[in-house]
């Protein structure tokens, strides 16, 4: 259990007192409204198919590696417990001593077993059980002289048309018992890729070092059907990890029955809506996407000169296609005017909520979408230095997001996506800050408006040489309430009609002009305010930033993203 009972567990604690300690959310989550008959969100198990699956986060520790030629603090591998009657475990689980004890081991069962037992006739059932135990186990790595103790990582030798889907730890060299995990039919599952190296440990019996990574399905996305296991992959010098030899799970379950209806939705926004503070200094707010139109905002088409007023609704933007360059939206020609929409409105903004499944339907992402009529320009930092720009980094209309993604066994908060122009990255829960609960914080960096988890300057660019563009973060009292403040826009899993979608969304054009700088030209003036020692030629310059900040081009909308229906970039 969390309490990590182990057999070198107290000598453990005397050396290493500091060990991984169970993390939970700031306050209790509530009960969710109920679902109908046939829905199963934040029920505690979920049906794939022919295998239904619980999650697991109670666990005992295996064995704990700390001494990793300094690189960290090194990881614990856990045996997950108290399986319900009638689950197996199918690997064991393994992660950073330097990180709260948080993660999950999916037991499953074969919900067709029973049917199968039954059956008079066995031809009504002609696929085999979709679990099966391992023929045996193969030794990956070992080490009997660890100061923490000796551990052994063991792989399932599966049947014939089964797959493996985690790997299992040991504190002896005898080979674990053939009851300890289940071997999954081959068709019930889906290839799966390395991520997130957790260690990479000292020489073992077999003299090279063992390699260890937390694994995802590799396709991902509101359409793709694979499910994370929680387990973990490894493997030494000697062998290749190009190849994986252990898979995921596949979700069958084409209703999605785990995902939160209309009433939960709105219930996990109210909980866990983020608050999101903008910089002290910043000039250029976010707006409603209606504030927009109705205050000057122009739709333009190539061969005419001018441009169109936009209904408050959108409703005379062109509908679907590409984004073909044929049309784009820019502010009025009046300075006044243009002044006025840049700044935007706060009082009018609102986050725009796209509810998708993902990872096969036992995760839910809430995508909060929030809209700026105008990204300010950048400010560059070169040592000491900073260098604030003119046009640089400047294009109308701003789209930026983050995305909660929430169990749908528990309905718990697992992790937030902190969208960052062109790239971004997952934290889990328990590195995040908390308002008012269980309410995340999200930090807009100044003119730009990218989503950090923390206050502070981040940079993009080469960290190494201290040179890049600043992305300013802070707390003021500029800030929206994203649980009160926010508008559905998109849940296509709950079927038609049930989220109408507003006509603006189906512009797939680009929300602003595109206008090409001299690059070199803007190069060189960046140059000019460097110190001579810190001086580069314009193309080794041009490679340390990123290639929006040269040119205005306006975002295409939230639908024509990548991650509208595929996974966020990470």
């Amino acid at each position: 259990m969390f309490g990590c009972e182990c057999f070198w567990w107290s000598r453990e604690r005397e050396f290493y007192p500091s060990q991984p300690q169970p993390f939970s959310l700031p306050s209790p989550i509530p009960q969710w409204p109920p679902a109908p008959p046939g829905q199963g969100f934040a029920s505690g198990k979920i049906c794939l198919g022919e295998i239904e699956v619980q999650k697991i986060t109670e666990f005992e520790c295996i064995w704990n590696c700390n001494h990793l030629r300094g690189k960290s603090k090194g990881v614990t591998f856990y045996r997950p417990v108290e399986i319900p009657d009638g689950f197996f475990c199918l690997g064991h689980y393994c992660q950073p001593n330097d990180q709260p004890l948080r993660g999950y081991i999916l037991v499953a069962r074969d919900v067709t077993s029973t049917k199968r037992k039954t059956s008079a006739v066995c031809a009504s059932m002609p696929n085999p059980p979709a679990l099966r135990k391992p023929l045996g186990y193969t030794l990956i790595w070992g080490t009997d002289s660890h100061p923490n103790g000796c551990g052994y990582v063991w792989l399932p030798k599966p049947p014939v048309g089964y797959r493996a889907m985690g790997f299992v730890v040991t504190g002896r060299p005898d080979e674990p018992q053939i009851e300890e995990v289940r071997c999954v039919r081959e068709d019930l599952t889906e290839s799966c890729e390395t991520c997130d190296m957790l260690v990479e440990t000292d020489s073992g019996l077999s003299k090279s070092s063992l390699r260890v990574w937390n694994m995802r399905p590799c396709e991902r996305g509101m359409l793709a059907t694979g499910v994370c296991v929680g387990t973990f992959f490894c493997t030494t010098y000697h062998s290749s990890g190009d190849e994986l030899n252990v898979a995921c799970l596949k979700s069958l379950d084409s209703t999605l029955c785990a995902m939160p209806n209309l009433d939960q939705i709105h219930a996990l926004i109210k909980h866990y809506g983020p608050t999101v503070f903008f910089h002290p200094d910043e000039t250029y707010f976010p707006s409603s996407v209606p504030w927009f139109f109705k205050n000057g905002a122009l739709l333009f088409q190539n061969g005419k000169v001018k441009g169109e007023p936009i209904d408050s609704r959108g409703s005379n933007l062109p509908s679907g296609g590409t984004n073909d360059g044929d049309y784009w939206i820019d502010l009025p020609d009046d300075e006044d005017e243009r002044i006025f929409l840049k700044n935007g409105n706060i009082e009018s903004a609102e986050l725009y909520v796209h509810v998708k499944p993902a990872l096969g339907g036992t995760f839910t992402d809430i995508v909060m979408w929030i809209f700026c009529p105008f990204n300010g320009p950048a400010t560059i930092k070169a040592s000491l230095m900073n260098i604030e720009m003119g046009k640089i980094g400047e294009h109308v209309a701003d789209w930026e997001h983050f995305t909660l993604r929430l169990s749908n066994f528990t309905g718990e908060l697992w992790n937030v996506y902190f969208s960052e122009h062109s790239g971004g990255e997952w934290l889990d829960a328990c590195n995040l800050e908390f308002i008012d609960g269980n309410k995340p914080i999200v930090y807009s960096s100044k003119h730009g408006h990218a989503s950090f988890p923390h206050p502070g300057s981040y940079i993009q660019g080469s960290s190494k040489l201290g040179i890049g563009v600043r992305n300013d973060t802070a707390r003021s009292k500029y800030y929206i309430d994203s649980s009160t403040r926010y508008q559905i826009i998109a849940a296509e899993y709950l079927g038609a009609g049930v989220v109408t979608e507003p006509d603006w969304l189906q512009y797939m054009r680009e929300w602003g002009p595109t206008i090409v700088y001299d690059a070199r030209s803007e190069l060189e003036k960046i140059i000019s305010h460097f110190p001579i020692f810190l001086r580069f030629s314009a193309e080794t310059l041009f490679d340390l930033f990123p290639t929006e900040i040269y040119g205005e081009e306006g975002p295409t909308g939230p639908k024509e993203k990548d991650n509208w229906i595929g996974d966020e970039r990470s």
